[in-house]
């Protein structure tokens, strides 16, 4: 599998799958809390090279990157060692400078945890910034009204 392309689009979702390895987890074996953000942020990341966005050139060409500005957190069910995950994000909004979405962690199937999230555009020099009109266009391709 080539790593350009990493994760895959499913009913509206971008699902990116993800191993939970010694490093994710406490001492009992128990994903550490703060490592879901990471999977999330990864499904993030990936869902935009997916769709040809890549962070880097976001900021060289553009002058802009993502933050998050707001983000909540619901843990339902633990995650372990060796699991196989799927970390989930579907765009509930795009707009002019910010987008919404909301991220499900899963595994076979049942929800572990949901994540509630919105992104800023911001310009690297400081300030927010605008999405490019080509750039919100892609992304409404797989926004989802919910």
């Amino acid at each position: 599998m080539s790593l350009d392309r990493v994760g895959r689009i499913e009913n509206g979702e971008f699902v990116l799958p993800v191993r939970v390895y010694y490093e994710d987890t406490d001492a009992g074996g128990v994903v550490y809390y703060a490592n879901y953000l990471k999977f999330a942020e990864r499904a993030r990341t990936e869902m935009l090279r997916h769709l040809g966005i890549e962070n880097s050139e976001f900021q060289d060409c553009h002058g802009l990157a993502f933050v998050v500005r707001k983000i909540s957190v619901e843990y339902i069910q633990p995650a372990r060692l060796d699991d196989v995950l799927d970390v989930g994000l579907k765009l509930t909004k795009v707009g002019g400078a910010s987008l919404d979405g909301v991220q499900t962690i899963r595994r076979n199937g049942e929800d572990l945890v949901r994540i509630g999230v919105r992104l800023g555009c911001m310009k690297v020099e400081g300030g927010a910034g605008r999405l490019p009109a080509q750039i919100r266009d892609v992304l409404k391709t797989i926004e989802t009204k919910s």
